[in-house]
């Protein structure tokens, strides 16, 4: 029961958008880094590829316009997209962050008309992603030759 002496806390409001100005990109391969590569010594630039340009990039920003959630999705062909460098600030984690992010990107693919989503998993996410409707198909590349990733996908047919 909430203690009538203590002011009512409003909940953290977060906003979902596509990175637009330099510091909201800035912020988003910086979160990328620090989330996906800076744990296992990978030096700066290893968060960003060759399919950057081409590809549909989505950001959530706390109410302080901090970047805490960001991913990535690309056309692999007309009927396939894929996931990938999903990431949450280790300090927001457990707040359906990472939920808001791939319901996002689902929605792009889906307005490409693409039929299934594909991405490769790290073993400590699968849970996550079963929880969105993804099953494994096998496994992926070992990244940083320790970092296992299992290839899951998710049917979008109607």
């Amino acid at each position: 029961m909430p203690n009538p002496d203590e002011p009512a806390r409003k909940p953290e409001e977060f906003t979902l958008s596509e990175p637009r100005t330099a510091q909201e990109w800035e912020s988003y391969f910086d979160l990328r880094w620090r989330v996906l590569r800076e744990p296992w010594g990978q030096p700066r630039g290893t968060e960003r590829d060759d399919l950057d340009a081409e590809s549909f990039h989505l950001i959530l920003r706390d109410s302080a316009g901090a970047v805490v959630a960001v991913g990535r999705l690309h056309l692999n062909s007309p009927s396939e997209a894929q996931v990938r460098y999903m990431a949450v600030d280790e300090s927001h984690r457990g707040r359906g962050l990472g939920s808001r992010i791939l319901s996002g990107l689902e929605d792009r693919a889906r307005s490409e008309r693409v039929t299934g989503v594909v991405l490769n998993a790290r073993d400590n996410t699968i849970q996550f992603y079963r929880r969105h409707g993804y099953c494994v198909e096998g496994p992926a590349d070992i990244l940083f030759g320790e970092v296992r990733h299992f290839r899951m996908r998710k049917d979008l047919s109607p």
